[in-house]
């Protein structure tokens, strides 16, 4: 089984450089590594070139830039990532371990912490955990991971603004519950820290409760930015 890692960016020349030594070893271990740059402004496309990683490019849009990335993949398996967010040293292994020891099994996620300041994240990481541990349903910062033809077979990610993983957990969910992959992925809580830990919570929590309600991911999407 070979995992294709596919990570959107825009603008991420600073985080960019240490991400790629993070990717290194995964790259060794014949993990296909797909950047897609939703239009960058900065140099992050000439950074992810000169350090030869393989970079395709489209609009913006993390659902369609991930949609996109699966579309170039030659993996059996997909790995979606976030550019903020560190894997484990072994994701890879683990991953094909998760589908080796569990054949029935057609996705999953890993926990979750949040790197940071302020001590409130780590109370944040815990509820994600919870939270999917009780509803099955994944957010992208938890790395969800996936069998190509299943994620196929789901539709892929809907193409809208907001709430593309939380749609894609629940497609998923119809073909078999996620596995949790007990190491910790780590995400950067660079948004919670700059627009404020609590207002960013409640902020969440809003969106999702609207999402539930059925108002348009177009709509939330303005909230959000």
């Amino acid at each position: 089984m070979r995992l294709s890692i596919i990570i959107p960016i825009l603008n991420e020349a600073i985080r960019i450089p240490q991400l790629f030594k993070e990717l290194e070893q995964f790259r060794k271990n014949n993990c296909e590594i797909i950047i897609v740059d939703g239009g960058s402004t900065d140099n992050s496309v000439e950074i992810a070139e000169n350090k030869g990683f393989r970079v395709e490019k489209t609009t913006c849009g993390r659902a369609h830039q991930m949609n996109i990335g699966v579309e170039k993949a030659s993996g059996s398996a997909l790995l979606f990532l976030h550019a903020d967010t560190q894997l484990p040293d072994t994701a890879d292994l683990l991953i094909k371990q998760i589908f080796s020891d569990n054949p029935s099994s057609c996705w999953g996620y890993f926990r979750i912490r949040i790197d940071g300041h302020s001590k409130v994240l780590c109370i944040v990481g815990f509820m994600m955990n919870l939270r999917s541990y009780l509803t099955n349903i994944v957010t992208g910062d938890q790395v969800i991971f996936v069998k190509k033809e299943a994620f196929l077979k789901a539709g892929c990610f809907p193409e809208q603004l907001l709430m593309e993983d939380i749609a894609l957990s629940k497609k998923l969910c119809r073909l078999s519950p996620p596995s949790c992959i007990n190491c910790h992925v780590v995400t950067s809580g660079r948004r919670w820290e700059l627009y404020g830990v609590w207002q960013t919570i409640f902020l969440m929590w809003r969106l999702r409760w609207d999402y539930w309600r059925g108002i348009p991911a177009s709509q939330l999407a303005e909230k959000y930015k």
